[in-house]
């Protein structure tokens, strides 16, 4: 099932509140542990009144707080100062801390009319993709002709579908109830998608403010009536500029009247109406202008049964009329008819098990970068890990360990000379306080390590002074500290080169049991999902052998970042289809593969478009389980897989997390020497989470 679902309205006015209500109601059935989050909310002191109606209502065991991620001005902010990836974060932040207490999330995006239009466009689309939420989409169907609607419903529906959002259904809303059969008609002959549309008519009373809304709006204060009374709808409004017998003749059942507070007149005349079984009763006064009731008129009005609210506010009667037609009806939590009402327009329209089922189905598969970078983080913080960093005087390297500690992603180590780094430190102003500092020259490690090493590849012939003096290189003291188990791992290259920073791994950490090669991957994070692309950074021809080695260590390496491993070993052939040396080579590495893990789907040779088209795969490779859904893809040689992700990174605007090196007994991973903190901070966070699976492994075993 299901872990989430996203309400976006799509213009003021759509009515996604009562479509709040009516999946709370059906979900609160079925899932034990429901929440609510909402992006954006309003700014000011008022609560929001979506939160408020749902923890109300469902009685959620969650603080008002855990509900939302920002406001508008903070949002604002951010996006005003070109931080919309901060935006993005502090969203999925709040989101993931939500989700951690509950079985289900119901989102509701964000409202039109309360954020800056400099960027609502797109961004529920964008928020619900980043936290792989399908979406339900509710449309207003007010005010529109039904080929109006019908045209209006498809066109929305398509542009959120080339968004890449997943749709669960579409609601239209507030159709004008004589033309509901002809909107639903006229759906029918047009909705050949799977996701079902339901159409709900307009209801009056849902559309009208109460008294207490607009009192809220126009800061009224109430001076007669009973307060019970605030909760009335306001059916229509009328401004009492008339002589009274006018006046009474234009008044309707359920008014607000707004009025000077000097015309006793109109204040009579409403009393008399209200009482009288003959006239229409108003459901309120407001008296403009700061004026007070007439002390006379006040004794008539508490010596009679009058209940109506009267309201009394400072401003004149224009503005007041004014800020009285803007103001927009709500489902409040205090209102249980209005509430009642929602649900049962919503009951009666919606097919609910046709809903419960597309529930239960749909299911996003999207993993943005943005949200693959932040379960990184959290999955290395859930187990922390030691890991060492040898080039402790750069730049790049303290500004990550700072984000790195203060995140508790892992306790960190950093080489080099202490008062350079620490001169470094004080110059950048930034606070690395828990990091251990540790020159490998005055280390007291440094002759146990270095023994330790001559002991290792004294068969190679080095000399004791040699493994001394080679010792001294952070690289090489670095990785001897996770060898000894003084660090879990360890992460470089900001300055050195790839093989300066993995040869010490393959002297003395070397390959785990079974793997012939130590090899990379790249994690590479599209639009929409985070795929495997091996190896595109160590081997430049691998053999049969070595390819099926680099294939299984790929799957293994997808399965510890939560990516299902469909791999695809790849060739300028699919199947059959060619022949040649380095087609045989694919062929072979898969049979071998295939041998070695019979529990992996393993599809080779195949070509990309075959792998990650389904359309494709249909003609080339019908009936494979790989072809069309590859996760892991594995290029033949180093030339055409180095080129290959750069081309899709450059091309694609993806995020390339790598190289991730693989195969070896414990983690060493290597940076790009143009990397940036955040690449720091990511290749951290995954040699955190490799250490944990090792660690795993070994606590299985043993």
């Amino acid at each position: 099932m299901l872990k989430n679902l996203y309400i976006v309205a799509i213009e003021p006015g759509s009515g996604k509140s009562l479509v709040l209500l009516g999946i709370m109601e059906l979900l609160s059935k079925r899932i034990r542990k429901l929440g609510f989050f909402r992006p954006v909310i309003h700014d000011g002191s008022d609560l929001d009144n979506d939160i408020q109606l749902v923890l109300s209502r469902y009685q959620l065991d969650l603080p008002y707080e855990a509900q939302y991620a920002l406001t508008h001005e903070a949002a604002n902010h951010l996006i005003a100062t070109g931080q919309y990836s901060e935006l993005l974060k502090q969203i999925i932040q709040k989101y993931k801390a939500l989700e951690q207490q509950c079985d289900f999330i119901v989102c509701e995006g964000i409202d039109a009319t309360n954020i800056d239009p400099a960027f609502v466009d797109n961004f529920d689309s964008r928020v619900a993709n980043h936290l792989a939420a399908p979406i339900l989409l509710v449309t207003n169907g007010g005010g529109k002709a039904p080929h109006e609607v019908v045209n209006a419903v498809r066109a929305e529906r398509e542009a959120f579908t080339e968004e890449g959002c997943a749709l669960v259904a579409t609601i239209v809303n507030r159709v004008a109830p004589d033309h509901l059969a002809q909107v639903k008609a006229g759906l029918q002959t047009v909705w050949t998608y799977p996701d079902p549309v339901f159409v709900l008519p307009d209801d009056a009373l849902l559309l009208k403010p109460t008294v207490a809304e607009i009192a809220k709006a126009i800061q009224g204060e109430l001076i007669r009536g009973d307060a019970e009374r605030l909760s009335r709808e306001v059916l229509n409004i009328k401004v009492a500029a008339m002589h009274l017998p006018n006046f009474l003749e234009r008044l309707q059942e359920g008014s607000l009247v707004i009025t000077p507070g000097d015309r006793s007149d109109v204040v009579l005349g409403c009393l008399a109406a209200t009482l009288s079984d003959q006239s229409p009763s108003v459901s309120g006064l407001v008296l403009t202008g700061g004026l007070g009731l007439d002390t006379r008129i006040q004794t008539v009005i508490d010596g009679s049964r009058w209940t109506v609210p009267i309201l009394s506010v400072q401003s004149d009667t224009y503005e007041t009329a004014a800020k009285i037609s803007a103001v927009r009806a709500e489902i409040t939590p205090d209102n249980p008819r209005k509430i009642a009402s929602a649900l049962g327009l919503f009951e009666t329209h919606v097919d609910s098990a046709k809903l419960g089922e597309r529930i239960a189905v749909s299911r996003s598969t999207r993993m943005t970068p943005l949200m693959f970078e932040y379960e990184l983080v959290e999955r290395a913080k859930a187990s922390r890990q030691h890991i060492v960093l040898p080039e402790g005087s750069e730049e790049r390297i303290l500004r990550a360990s700072e984000i790195l500690l203060r995140r508790g992603v892992a306790d960190v180590t950093l080489l080099g000379d202490e008062s350079e780094i620490r001169s470094q430190i004080a110059a950048l102003g930034i606070n690395l306080d828990p990091a251990q500092i540790i020159n490998p020259r005055h280390s007291p490690w440094q002759e146990d390590y270095a023994a330790t090493y001559f002991e290792l590849r004294k068969h190679k012939g080095i000399t004791k002074d040699y493994a001394h003096d080679l010792l001294l290189d952070p690289s090489y003291f670095g990785t001897m500290m996770v060898y000894k188990g003084a660090a879990d791992g360890m992460v470089s290259g900001a300055v050195h080169t790839t093989a300066h920073t993995i040869r010490p791994a393959l002297e003395f950490v070397r390959t785990q049991p079974g793997v012939s090669i130590v090899s990379s991957v790249f994690l590479m994070g599209l639009e929409d999902r985070v795929l495997v692309y091996g190896d595109c950074a160590v081997n430049p021809n691998p053999n049969p052998q070595q390819l099926a080695d680099i294939a299984i260590s790929s799957a293994m390496t997808a399965e510890q970042f939560g990516i299902e491993p469909l791999v695809a070993i790849l060739s300028y052939s699919t199947g059959e289809s060619g022949q040649g040396a380095e087609v045989e080579k694919v062929k072979e590495a898969t049979r071998l593969a295939r041998a070695m893990r019979p529990d992996l789907k393993i599809e080779g040779p195949i070509q990309y478009d075959a792998a990650v088209d389904e359309s494709v795969a249909q003609t080339k490779l019908p009936g494979s389980e790989v072809a069309g859904h590859a996760t892991v893809f594995i290029f033949p040689d180093l030339n055409t897989g180095n080129n290959t992700y750069k081309a899709v990174q450059r091309s694609a605007n993806a995020v390339a997390i790598g190289p991730v090196l693989q195969g070896l007994r414990k983690p060493v991973n290597d940076l790009s020497r143009g990397c940036t903190v955040t690449d720091i901070v990511n290749t951290v966070a995954i040699t955190a989470i490799q250490a944990q699976a090792i660690h795993t492994q070994a606590i299985q075993a043993s």
